[in-house]
C-alpha cells in the first residue's frame, strides 16, 4: 500500500528498513523539506461504493428495531479483512460491512478500555463523563444508550466485558451476565464463577492480568509476549462464553424494541486462542503490519517502555504474536457468523440494526511497539465501525468522513425513534454526510490531547512540553515530526488554536469513582461483602499452583 498503515502483501508491505529507519529518524531535517503539507480531502478506496446523498437508513426501517452492539477489546482497525487486510480470514464480519456501512475513519475518545466504553454508551467525551480510568465510574444521572432505550419500553441487556465499577454498574442495563479480566470484576463475574464451577481457571489471562501472578509467569510467557495457547477447553475459552450467552439472549427476541451488548474480550491480551486455532496463522508465511520498525523511536520509549519490553521485541517474536492475534480474532468472527446465522432463522436480522465496533486498537508492532501506550498514534485511536442499519438501502456503503465513538449513541437513539441526551452532541451518523471537520482526543489521564483533520494530526501534551505535527497523507506511519518547521506553521496553528479552545473545557482530572454506586438488581449479582471475592481469590490461587504443579 502507497499511503495508510494498513497490511500489504509480503512483498510490497510498508516495513521500514533498519537502513531506511535511520535516514528517516535521523536526518530528520532533510526529511522535513520533503513532507510538505497541503490540505486535500482523502478519498474513499479505489472501487469502494460511493456514499448515498440521501439518509442511508432507507425509508422503512422499524420505529423500535432490535439494537446489538458487538463490541471487541483492543482490536486493531486493519486486522479486518472488511478494512484491506488480506491475510486474516474475517468472513462474516466482513458480510456485515457488505450489508451495512462501514466507517473508514473512526476513532476512539480515549485509547484505554474503560474511558472508551463509557463515552460510547453515554455519547460524551472523557472529560465530560468523568471516567477517566480503567477503574472509575459513571456519575449518577449520566444518560446513556441502553438507558434511554428502558425509559422507552426497550428490554436492555449486556453479555461479556464492560469494565465498570461497582462490576454490576446499573448504566441501563435490565440484565447483565459478565466476563471481566482484572480488578474486582474478575472475583464478581458470572464467567469465572461459571470456571469455578466446573473446577477451571484460565491460567494465561490471570497470569496476563494480575500482578501477583504476572511476577511468577513461566519464561514460555514472557518469551513469547503472552501468545501461548489457551489452557482452556474451546466451549470454555471467554470468546465461545461471551458468545453462548449472546445467542440466549437473542434467542429470546421478538420483532423489535430489544437491546443488547455483547462484549468480547478478545483479541486483547494475552493472545491465548483455543488449541485448536493456534495454527490457523503460520507466523513464517504472515507479513507483519505496516508501520513496524527495526527499534523504538526515543521519544516513545520514554513514555512507553512497555508491558513486555517494546525494545526487546524482535521480527520473530511480532510474528508469533501477530499470528495469534489474528487467531483470537477469527475466533470472533466465527461466534458474529453464529450471531447473524440466528438472526436470520428467527427472521429478524433485516430488521436488526447491528453495530460492530472496539474501545481501541493495538500498536502491534507500529514504531516497534507492542499492546497500548505512548502517543495517540493512528493504530492506537482508530477503531473499527460498522453499522447495518436496518433494512438498509446502501448495502457496502463505505463512510470517509471523520467520526468518533460518542457519535454513536444519538445515531442508535434517533434509529429507534429516541431523542439523544440533552448533552449527546454527536452528529448522526444515518443522516450526515460528511463527517466532522475534525475530532478529538485524550489520554494519559487528560494530559495528553490530539486534534486530527482528515490530513493532519496534532498531539500535544497539558504544559506543551511536547508536540507532535504529522502529514498523514506524506507521512502515513507517523515517523518525522514537522511540529518545529516553521514552513508548517499555516497548516499547524488552525489546529492549535482548535486544540486550545476544545481543551480548556478540561481541567485538573479525577476520576469519578463510587463503589457504592447502584448495580442493577438482578440474583446473579453477588452481595458485597459476602465473602464471595475471598473465595474467588483462594480458589484462583490453589487452581494455578497446581496447573504449575502439573505442568512441571
Amino acid at each position: 500500500m502507497a499511503t495508510g498503515y494498513g497490511p500489504a502483501s509480503r512483498t510490497s508491505r510498508k516495513l521500514i528498513t533498519r537502513r531506511r529507519f535511520s535516514e528517516i529518524v535521523g536526518g530528520a531535517v532533510a526529511s522535513v523539506g520533503v513532507l510538505g503539507c497541503e490540505t486535500t480531502r482523502r478519498s474513499a478506496p479505489a472501487g469502494a461504493p460511493a456514499r448515498k446523498e440521501d439518509s442511508i437508513t432507507g425509508s422503512h426501517a422499524p420505529h423500535n428495531p432490535n439494537i446489538l452492539i458487538i463490541h471487541c477489546d483492543e482490536l486493531r482497525v486493519d486486522c479486518l479483512g472488511a478494512y484491506g487486510n488480506r491475510e486474516i480470514q474475517t468472513p462474516h464480519v466482513d458480510a456485515l460491512a457488505a450489508d451495512g456501512v462501514r466507517f473508514e475513519n473512526h476513532f476512539c475518545s480515549y485509547p484505554v478500555c474503560t474511558p472508551s466504553r463509557y463515552s460510547l454508551l453515554s455519547g460524551l467525551p472523557v472529560h465530560d463523563h468523568q471516567g477517566w480510568s480503567n477503574y472509575c465510574t459513571l456519575p449518577p444521572g449520566t444518560e446513556t444508550i441502553p438507558g434511554l432505550l428502558k425509559n422507552v419500553g426497550y428490554r436492555t441487556a449486556a453479555a461479556g466485558k464492560m469494565h465498570f465499577t461497582p462490576t454490576y454498574l446499573d448504566v441501563g442495563f435490565e440484565r447483565m451476565v459478565l466476563a471481566e479480566q482484572d480488578g474486582p470484576g474478575r472475583w464478581d463475574d458470572d464467567y469465572h464463577r461459571d470456571l469455578r464451577a466446573a473446577g477451571l481457571i484460565d491460567v494465561n489471562d490471570i497470569e496476563d492480568q494480575r500482578s501477583e501472578y504476572r511476577r511468577k509467569a513461566p519464561r514460555e510467557y514472557w518469551e513469547n509476549c503472552g501468545a501461548l495457547p489457551s489452557n482452556l477447553p474451546r466451549e470454555w475459552h471467554s470468546t465461545e462464553w461471551v458468545a453462548r450467552h449472546a445467542l440466549r439472549e437473542i434467542d429470546g427476541w421478538g420483532a423489535g424494541g430489544n437491546m443488547l451488548m455483547a462484549g468480547f474480550v478478545k483479541p486483547h491480551h494475552p493472545f491465548d486462542p483455543p488449541k485448536e486455532l493456534c495454527d490457523l496463522y503460520d507466523p513464517e508465511k504472515i507479513s507483519l503490519l505496516a508501520g513496524w520498525t527495526p527499534e523504538c523511536l526515543p521519544h516513545d520509549l520514554e513514555t512507553n517502555k512497555g508491558y513486555f519490553p517494546n525494545a526487546g521485541l524482535t521480527e520473530p517474536i511480532m510474528r508469533r504474536v501477530t499470528a495469534y492475534y489474528y487467531a483470537t480474532i477469527h475466533h470472533i468472527d466465527i461466534q458474529v457468523g453464529r450471531i447473524v446465522e440466528l438472526l436470520k432463522r428467527k427472521g429478524i436480522y433485516d430488521d436488526t440494526l447491528i453495530v460492530f465496533t472496539a474501545d481501541h486498537g493495538d500498536n502491534m508492532g507500529y514504531h516497534h511497539m507492542l499492546l497500548k501506550g505512548s502517543y495517540m498514534y493512528e493504530p492506537m485511536a482508530k477503531i473499527p465501525l460498522i453499522i447495518k442499519y436496518p433494512r438498509s438501502r446502501d448495502k457496502g456503503t463505505v463512510y470517509t468522513g471523520l467520526t468518533i465513538n460518542t457519535d454513536v449513541a444519538p445515531t442508535l437513539l434517533r434509529q429507534a425513534g429516541v431523542a439523544p441526551g440533552a448533552r449527546m452532541a454527536g452528529i448522526d451518523l444515518a443522516r450526515d454526510r460528511n463527517g466532522r471537520s475534525l475530532v478529538y482526543g485524550e489520554a494519559a489521564l487528560g494530559k495528553e490531547f490530539m486534534v486530527r483533520s482528515d490530513r493532519y494530526k496534532l498531539i500535544q501534551d497539558r504544559k506543551r512540553q511536547r508536540s507532535f505535527f504529522y502529514d498523514l497523507k506524506k507521512d502515513p506511519y507517523e515517523l518525522v515530526n514537522c511540529y518545529g518547521d516553521t514552513t508548517h506553521r499555516s497548516q499547524i496553528a488552525p489546529l492549535e488554536k482548535a486544540l486550545n479552545a476544545w481543551a480548556a473545557n478540561v481541567h485538573e482530572p479525577k476520576a469519578f469513582l463510587d463503589e457504592n454506586a447502584p448495580e442493577i438488581p438482578q440474583p446473579n449479582v453477588p452481595k458485597k461483602n459476602n465473602g464471595h471475592r475471598e473465595a474467588m481469590i483462594a480458589y484462583s490461587q490453589e487452581k494455578v499452583s497446581e496447573y504449575r504443579r502439573v505442568a512441571k
